[in-house]
């Protein structure tokens, strides 16, 4: 299968199964090649991504994940799973004609940078991670439900008063259940409320968060948001991982020079699950940013993913 660039650095690649992904290139055609992971999973690369490289030392290669962003189908969930996405990186990178790139990813886009240098070190010359995320069903537990009891309880009673009270045991589930469910009437109002919730987790000061009274649906044209859809495809699969895989796998890095990027009070990614990776993985350089959560659009964090970055390529290249 082939694909076709257009003058923008713009190309939809086909990669099987159905989907075809919208890759992108940017920066020196001849500069040190990286590949950037965006979130979610379910979330796209958006044009600030870009902004994260020095465009005359990198050559700049952005992707939408299978069901995500600019990538077609939309929402496709069938043939999605971890080893896809590490498959689809190694026909992007085929694709492009790269040897060998460096990897930055953050959140999910850390999962995947790690799944895909575990499988292929070779082809990795350094990884630059932010927010560590191994993919454990604690992990998600954590984010989801026993963090926000904790640090923002009137949140998630809010959170979990939506549900119906038989349902309420398993909030994950049950709104999981609703994502899942073709009409949508049910699953749209399910996907604004998982998307607001989860935002509000993800930085420091979220500020007022104003969840909706009811689960009914609010009407309009607008969109459902596509992260929850993808996210709970993966968080009901436990990632596509067995328990403990990526740290288990951590001993295969041990030549990749890397930095972890982790924020102190991030409570969707603790920094605890960061300090275990940077244990086994003995060349990764694990770096807090204080007062800061979870979002790249926290300035500190973008400064100090944004350093990180330049520092590997500058030592590599």
């Amino acid at each position: 299968m082939t694909s076709k660039t257009d003058k923008g650095g713009h190309r939809m690649l086909p990669v099987g199964d159905g989907h075809v992904l919208h890759v992108e290139e940017a920066g020196n055609p001849n500069g040190v090649p990286v590949v950037f992971l965006h979130g979610g999973p379910g979330s796209g690369c958006q044009p600030e991504h870009r902004t994260l490289f020095d465009p005359a030392l990198f050559r700049i290669v952005l992707f939408d994940q299978r069901g995500a962003g600019r990538s077609t189908p939309k929402r496709g969930l069938a043939h999605n799973s971890t080893q896809d996405l590490v498959a689809d990186m190694e026909r992007i990178r085929e694709a492009l004609d790269i040897e060998r790139w460096m990897v930055v990813g953050g959140s999910w886009g850390s999962l995947l940078a790690l799944a895909y240098a575990e499988a292929f070190p070779s082809r990795v010359t350094a990884i630059a991670l932010r927010a560590v995320l191994l993919g454990g069903a604690e992990e998600i537990d954590w984010a989801f439900v026993r963090g926000p009891r904790i640090f923002y309880p009137e949140l998630w009673r809010r959170f979990v008063g939506l549900l119906p009270e038989a349902e309420r045991a398993e909030p994950l589930r049950a709104y999981g259940a609703r994502l899942m469910n073709p009409d949508p009437a049910i699953h749209r109002p399910a996907a604004f409320v998982w998307h607001d919730y989860e935002r509000a987790l993800s930085v420091l000061n979220p500020g007022r968060v104003a969840l909706p009274d009811s689960l009914a649906d609010p009407g309009g044209t607008r969109a459902p948001p596509n992260t929850p859809f993808v996210e709970w495809h993966y968080f009901r699969h436990d990632c596509f991982l067995r328990p403990g895989e990526l740290l288990a796998g951590a001993d295969r890095l041990r030549d990749i020079p890397g930095i972890i990027v982790q924020s102190r009070y991030d409570l969707l990614c603790p920094p605890a699950t960061a300090h275990e990776l940077a244990v086994r993985w003995r060349s990764g350089d694990l770096r807090m940013v204080e007062a800061a959560g979870h979002s790249l659009s926290e300035p500190a964090v973008r400064r100090a993913l944004t350093h990180a970055i330049d520092e590997l390529g500058r030592r590599i290249g």
